[in-house]
């Protein structure tokens, strides 16, 4: 009976068994799909907090950043402020010292007498730009600056000096370039573009309306209000011109540098106007004055968004000078950024064809070996495998304007022979030629117009030449010479000639008449050539 109740009890167990297996593998299934859970919910929560975490460093570094920049600002007001007096007083020294100095005799107004010539225009760059500063002549002075447009590099160095003797640098230079900024007055527009003039005049006024304090400088310009006014206006007056040719983008180069640089000089750059500032840089970022222009006008909060879309738009090299200028080397490390340059121009020159992709090429290993030398980059930055580059390059150029010169030239093209028609060549030919023999020909060796005519045989391999004759023929071996002269000169060498029976005409025969009839037939008549070389002259030559 036992053995019957296990065997009743038995498939019940099996069941249970079953039921308790499964049971425990949904239990798994919701440990795991619980823990699955888990762990999601733990990277969310983390990166949550990461995320926090780093917009809250971020915000402490900007707060940091502002708290340091308001400092400095509320410092340079405190030293502004203690500053006036000491700054009016030197401004009246300097004031004095030009009035106690030999003033130029200017135009008289009154009327009493005719009017005093303008200075004459010196050969010295430095009394010139002195003497025209001084007469506050601003027609002249931009005159002088426009004619000694191949002097810049002095005019560099001597304007900032000159202007610092005008009563009033700021109206003056504002006069001297009024012609031609915001607009282009002038009648004639020769030459075409002074806006290079504009930004030379008004980058070297600068240091003449930087204050006297030497702990100032430039960072409080002396502009008075009538000026910086007329500046305003300017300023706007170029901003309605630009909109209204197409916009910003669209503007010279020269002129939107021009536009910067004078809302920096006189400091009248407006909130309003920041964005606007800001695309000018950006589309004129290769200009080597830009990084410094953006800092002058406001633009330091912006300097890393700048640097950013220079590094998209493909522009690493003016990337690195931004970050230089606005000290931003830790975030933007240069090297990296000019490995990342050679590499999408070599992207670029690899699809452009020989010629071009050689050009392409060497302008971006010279840019690259520029800036490195510029900021000083050596010991990071090995110039040795770029500069050797550059060399093969240029070798290889030169190489293939040599063979371009040496295929296009071909050879020297055969001379016609002056004498054919019974007249002796020139000393200056006939002493340069030589016959078969290797002896000079010269003027002694042609007699008369009925000497004999001898017939010298070229290489056999020589067989015919073509002529300019418009009847086809074919032309024997032998090459007459006319009037006793020298052999005609081959476009190319052959070897040495070997002595050869004569197979000319067994005898002499007259110089055809000056009224040859026209070409009739080469091989038959009285005056056929039958072994010479047909003349390739046209037959009015022979009249």
């Amino acid at each position: 009976m036992a053995a019957a109740a296990a065997e009743e009890a038995a498939p019940g167990g099996a069941d249970a068994i079953r039921d308790g297996f499964a049971e425990l593998e949904r239990q798994q299934e919701l440990l795991a799909s619980c823990t699955r859970l888990y762990q999601q919910l733990t990277e969310h929560f983390g990166s949550l907090e990461r995320g926090i975490k780093s917009r809250s460093d971020s915000l402490r570094a900007r707060r940091r950043v502002v708290e340091l920049r308001a400092s400095r600002r509320l410092d340079a007001l405190r030293r502004r402020e203690l500053s006036i007096d000491a700054s009016v007083k030197l401004a009246l020294s300097r004031l004095d010292a030009l009035a106690k100095s030999p003033a130029p005799k200017r135009d008289r107004e009154d009327g009493d007498g005719p009017p005093s010539p303008p200075p004459p225009p010196s050969d010295d760059v430095a009394e010139g730009l002195a003497a025209l500063c001084a007469a506050m002549d601003p027609a002249g002075f931009l005159a002088f600056v426009v004619e000694r447009r191949k002097e810049v590099d002095a005019l560099r160095a001597e304007l900032p000096a000159a202007l610092q003797r005008c009563v009033d640098p700021a109206r003056f230079a504002m006069d001297a370039v009024s012609e031609v900024f915001p607009v282009d007055r002038r009648a004639v527009r020769s030459p075409t573009d002074l806006a290079w003039a504009c930004v030379l005049i008004l980058e070297a006024v600068v240091p003449a309306l930087a204050d006297p304090d030497p702990e100032i400088g430039a960072a409080r310009p002396m502009v008075p209000q009538a000026a910086r006014d007329r500046a305003r206006g300017m300023a706007a007056e170029w901003k309605e011109a630009a909109e209204r040719k197409g916009g910003v983008e669209g503007a010279k180069p020269p002129d939107a540098h021009a536009f910067l640089q004078h809302v920096a000089t006189f400091a009248v750059a407006e909130k309003e106007d920041k964005e606007l500032y800001k695309r000018i840089v950006l589309s004129f970022s290769w200009r080597r004055q830009m990084p410094r222009l953006a800092l002058t006008l406001g633009l330091e909060d912006d300097m890393e968004e700048i640097i950013e879309e220079l590094i998209t738009k493909g522009q690493q090299l003016d990337a690195v000078n931004f970050a230089y200028e606005a000290g931003l080397l830790e975030k933007f490390s240069p090297v990296p950024l000019l490995k990342s340059y050679l590499e999408d121009s070599k992207k670029m020159y690899c699809t452009s064809d020989n010629v071009n992709a050689n050009k392409k090429e060497q302008s971006a290993l010279r840019a690259v070996i520029k800036c490195v030398e510029d900021h000083k980059l050596e010991a990071e930055f090995p110039l040795e495998d770029l500069r050797k580059r550059l060399e093969e390059l240029e070798m290889a150029k030169t190489e293939k304007k040599k063979a371009a010169s040496s295929c296009s030239s071909g050879g020297p093209a055969s001379k016609r022979i002056k004498g054919s028609a019974g007249g002796a060549m020139s000393p200056s030919k006939s002493g340069r030629l030589s016959d078969n023999t290797g002896a000079p020909s010269s003027p002694s060796t042609a007699t008369s117009s009925s000497t004999a005519t001898a017939f010298i045989g070229s290489p056999a391999s020589h067989v015919s030449y073509g002529t300019g004759s418009p009847y086809s023929y074919d032309r024997s071996a032998g090459h007459a010479l006319y009037c006793g002269q020298s052999p005609m000169r081959e476009p190319y060498a052959y070897p040495p000639a070997v002595p050869v029976p004569n197979v000319g005409l067994g005898m002499p025969y007259q110089a055809p008449p000056m009224t040859y009839p026209i070409y009739a037939g080469y091989n038959s008549g009285p005056g056929a050539y039958g072994n010479a070389m047909a003349p390739a002259f046209h037959q009015a030559y022979y009249r």
